[in-house]
């Protein structure tokens, strides 16, 4: 299946769109770091929570970079050491974002709610599908397509998380703007770069997602061969 041409493909072009993606994010959020703001991005995490009725919620630091996240099972806001620390635009969008999930979840927000019900099996998926996927393979080259099928449908829970992701996202980055909009955190014009920083940030969502579509596609053709 490796030798397959559309397999190839597929592999080559979700490559080279995923590196792109994220060399215009890092190029982005390196540029609007340069931009300063009153206020740090926990300070922004805190006040956009307050301001929405979210008391409940903790901001707290991580370590890397774009490691940031939501996490409703421990109900944290985790913004990197950057974003939590500095004060400029991308740490401002970052975190406005991060809390735009909070409010998701506050708000009971049905894509978000979806996902976090599916987490458990997305992640017995990834950790096993490659070794599934790889002896069913083996397998089908010997006419039994069993096993295949079930790593197929493993990798299906996985593409189908991908594609969930992408309204929580958006949503997400949505409530972020319209906050940070409001906020008087950032000016007119810084508006408009913290919009091009969640726009990028995105985009490898969206990446992640056709790729995974691509990939699943292949395996189902292979399969009818």
């Amino acid at each position: 299946m490796i030798a397959d041409p559309l397999y190839i493909v597929v592999t080559v072009i979700c490559l080279l769109a995923s590196r792109g993606a994220g060399f215009m994010l890092q190029k982005r959020f390196s540029e609007f770091s340069q931009s300063p703001v009153a206020y740090t991005g926990k300070q922004v995490a805190e006040r956009m929570l307050h301001e929405n009725g979210i008391d409940d919620v903790e901001v707290i630091s991580v370590a890397g970079q774009l490691t940031d996240h939501y996490n409703p099972a421990t109900k944290t806001v985790n913004l990197s050491e950057p974003v939590c620390h500095q004060q400029n635009v991308a740490a401002a969008a970052v975190a406005a974002h991060e809390c735009g999930h909070a409010v998701q979840h506050a708000k009971a927000y049905a894509p978000l709610t979806f996902r976090s019900a599916i987490v458990p099996v997305v992640n017995i998926s990834s950790k096993f599908m490659q070794w599934v996927l790889l002896a069913g393979v083996v397998m089908a080259a010997s006419g039994s397509t069993t096993v295949l099928w079930i790593g197929v449908a493993m990798f299906a829970v996985t593409t189908l998380f991908s594609i969930v992701t992408l309204p929580v996202e958006f949503d997400a980055s949505r409530r972020a703007l319209k906050w940070l909009d409001g906020s008087g955190v950032v000016s007119s014009a810084q508006q408009e770069q913290a919009a091009s920083a969640l726009k990028w940030a995105a985009s490898t969502y969206v990446v992640a997602a056709l790729a995974s579509i691509g990939q699943l596609l292949v395996f189902l053709r292979y399969l009818r061969r």
